[in-house]
């Protein structure tokens, strides 16, 4: 069984690739491929829908496979209500540039029912039934003028088993974001400014992880200017207090980032985003408890060509509808639940393609790097040393539309740890270790109607 030591690093890492991950259908991440037509009521525009799928999961708790710690299959059935409402944009009404105010908001919701592959599995595999859920709402104040400002807010109810099919060991959570900003267009929009406050509090159901439930307040800002008509030079720095709300082990930081680069469109065909920039993590000793501080580069890359560009693109619209191939690279470092922090080293390539408007295909594959350094026990005893994880994740999606709002899709998406890092269950030598290293894929067939 997965001890609760060793599952908090799976919990930490598996935040490397975002809280996306919540959404796992690419419908739900990407409106490009989840909307349809629309429904038009006055100047809004509605976009319902709901999919159902089958799909088999080989290692739905990520175990290791190796002895005491099995890989448990399953059949899983998951079933997907959404919709999304917002005001209609410039396209489909000309006056929305003079509108005061314009909105978004997302809902959506997945049933999930697992069934096991091997009978002997039924009742641990029966019990992880969940629903996720996913809610957003954006909402921009004066959009066109001078002065402006913006007020958003979401929720994801996220499921994730641990390594042990017991459901109190799940890492289940809730996570609540809201902020607002003030944002300043002077000359016409060439150049803005955006100043912000956000609110980030993740909450654990289950009592076994309560300690790591956790606070965030920041203080963010982001600038552009454009020198060319669909090119413009980026700033964006935040400035967090990350707050544990129980006195644990688990200690209290307060990062600080600042980045700098370009975005846009270089020519017709290709797309550039290039950012670099510092970061540091400054956590705060409890109880004499060392510190590891991430200190060091932070950057983001992407260079994305585009199959069938448009010359009038704008920068603004680069990716919406269009057919393009995309590499980038990620650096950065995430708060843990298991020591303090871990840096994350990512690399993707990334193809998405439309082809007159009835198949779409978005394809991903990435490779991770991810390192952590030396973390300790409450009592300041060396837990581990520093390690690293090199992980490897790839999906693939297809839908064929055989109307603008009925479509059949398939699936595909692997996960892997390919370091086998072993982590101490306590600080009593005798406890034994967990080891880290899984390999999991699932396959979906499934049917979406929407609008």
């Amino acid at each position: 069984m997965k001890k609760i030591f060793a599952a908090a690093t799976l919990c930490a890492a598996s935040l490397a690739t975002g809280v996306a991950g919540a959404q796992s259908q690419p419908w739900l991440a990407d409106r490009r491929l989840g909307e349809g037509p629309g429904i038009r009521t006055g100047d809004l525009e509605l976009h319902p829908g709901i999919a159902g799928e089958l799909g088999y999961d080989s290692n739905y708790f990520q175990a290791s496979g190796e002895s005491g710690e099995p890989e448990i299959a399953a059949y899983r059935l998951r079933i997907t209500p959404s919709l999304s409402l917002s005001t209609l944009g410039a396209q489909r009404a000309p006056d929305a540039k003079n509108r005061s105010l314009a909105f978004r908001a997302n809902v959506s919701a997945s049933y999930n029912e697992l069934i096991a592959a091997d009978s002997a599995n039924s009742d641990q595999v029966a019990d992880q039934r969940h629903v996720s859920i996913g809610a957003g709402l954006k909402l921009d104040i004066a959009p066109t003028r001078p002065w402006g400002g913006d007020v958003f807010a979401d929720y994801v109810r996220l499921i994730q088993p641990s390594n042990s099919p017991d459901t109190n060991l799940a890492f289940d959570r809730d996570t609540i974001r809201a902020g607002a900003g003030v944002i300043w267009r002077p000359g016409g929009g060439l150049f803005d400014w955006r100043l912000g406050y956000e609110f980030e509090t993740t909450l654990f159901e289950q009592d076994s992880f309560t300690e790591f439930n956790n606070q965030q307040h920041s203080i963010k800002t982001r600038g552009r200017w454009r020198f060319l008509p669909r090119t413009a030079l980026m700033y964006d720095a935040s400035f967090g207090f990350l707050r544990y709300t129980k006195d644990t082990g688990q200690q209290n930081s307060t990062p600080v980032r600042a980045r700098v680069g370009v975005n846009g469109l270089v020519t017709n065909r290709f797309a550039l985003l290039a950012l670099v920039g510092w970061g540091a993590s400054f956590y705060e000793s409890r109880d004499g408890k060392p510190v590891q501080d991430f200190d060091s580069l932070i950057a983001q890359g992407e260079l994305k060509w585009f199959v069938t560009p448009q010359p009038d693109l704008e920068a603004t619209s680069a990716g919406v509808g269009l057919s393009s191939v995309a590499v980038g690279y990620l650096r950065d470092f995430r708060n843990s639940y298991l020591g303090d922090y871990y840096q994350l080293d990512r690399g993707y390539l990334r193809f998405d393609y439309f082809l007159g408007g009835s198949v779409v295909v978005a394809v991903e594959g990435g490779v991770s790097h991810v390192t952590y350094p030396d973390s300790f026990f409450q009592s300041s005893a060396l837990r581990f040393g520093s390690f690293t994880e090199n992980r490897v994740d790839a999906s693939i999606f297809g839908e064929y539309r055989t109307s603008d709002s009925f479509g059949l899709n398939a699936t595909l998406r692997y996960n892997a740890n390919l370091s086998e890092n072993r982590v101490p269950i306590s600080e009593d030598p005798t406890a034994g270790t967990d080891n880290l290293k899984f390999s999991r894929y699932e396959v979906w067939l499934g049917a979406r109607w929407f609008m």
